[in-house]
């Protein structure tokens, strides 16, 4: 999917969200459990119900993963099911050296047919790089994340000028490719930083965590980090699939994304992007 498809997409929805897939099979409902594949059953209901209200579906790789070939095979079914015009992310957090990142793409890309891939930065150039070759894909680069631990290295100065090590992450990842290529993962919980993320990724779309369950504001968020093309795509996983419990959840959750991109919507129209 190419940036001015996304772009079509926010403004068309009047919406920057995405809704995250992070399905787990002790939080579906038990009328589904009974099914041959109750997660594919459980992704396509909230597909169907927030369709029209996201501009992007994100697949957490690992709540899969974790059920083996049959968790792969709901992902596989989920990933297919999701409508051509939602940009998909497949968050995955790979990161490993040339030719066994060369091996994630295909697997993502080709195998999977993901739009975009989640990335960790840490082992440098030569594992980003096989992602940027790949015509209308992206890489997701994590720069400055939402949960505590980013204290940890993220946020550490680093050389002799003292900068954060996310501030480096992003100067050099985004020498690397373009704004057409490479996107960057900034946590809602960290709203203080983003009007220095902004201004060093001017043009970048940013994938943001942590709106919702996590706590992040939207309003903030929007002061710091829209540009004129929007360039934000804001994730909320919990707060909408698990906003019901019972045989109504779906519409639980499509109240949920429905209150959350009014909200988008409100704040598109403050700063006078429709």
């Amino acid at each position: 999917m190419t940036r001015a498809e996304i772009i079509e997409q926010v403004r068309s929805k009047a919406s920057f969200l995405c809704v995250g897939l992070d399905t787990d099979l002790t939080k579906i409902p038990e009328s589904l459990r009974g099914s041959s594949d109750p997660i594919f059953e459980f992704n396509k209901a909230i597909i169907d119900a927030t369709q029209d209200l996201c501009v992007s579906f994100k697949v957490n790789v690992a709540f899969y993963e974790f059920l083996g070939i049959e968790g792969l095979e709901a992902m596989r079914r989920t990933l297919e099911y999701i409508p051509d015009e939602h940009f998909v992310i497949a968050d995955a957090k790979r990161g490993d050296i040339g030719n066994t990142s060369t091996m994630y793409a295909k697997a993502f890309f080709e195998t999977y047919n993901s739009d975009a891939i989640t990335l960790s930065p840490y082992m440098g150039e030569d594992s980003i790089r096989p992602f940027l070759d790949f015509k209308d894909k992206w890489a997701i680069v994590l720069a400055l994340t939402s949960n505590k631990g980013a204290e940890d290295f993220q946020l550490q100065q680093v050389g002799e000028n003292g900068r954060a090590l996310y501030e480096l992450v992003l100067e050099r990842v985004a020498s690397w490719g373009t704004r057409d290529n490479t996107m960057f993962v900034a946590g809602a919980t960290k709203g203080e930083y983003f009007k220095n993320i902004r201004a060093m990724v001017p043009d970048h779309f940013l994938l943001v965590p942590g709106v919702g369950a996590q706590g992040g504001d939207l309003h903030s968020i929007c002061e710091n980090g829209l540009n004129s093309d929007v360039s934000l795509l804001v994730n909320s996983s919990r707060g909408i699939i698990y906003s019901g419990h019972g045989n109504d959840f779906a519409k639980a959750a499509r109240q949920a994304a429905g209150e959350l991109q009014a909200a988008m919507e409100k704040e598109l129209r403050l700063f006078g992007l429709l």
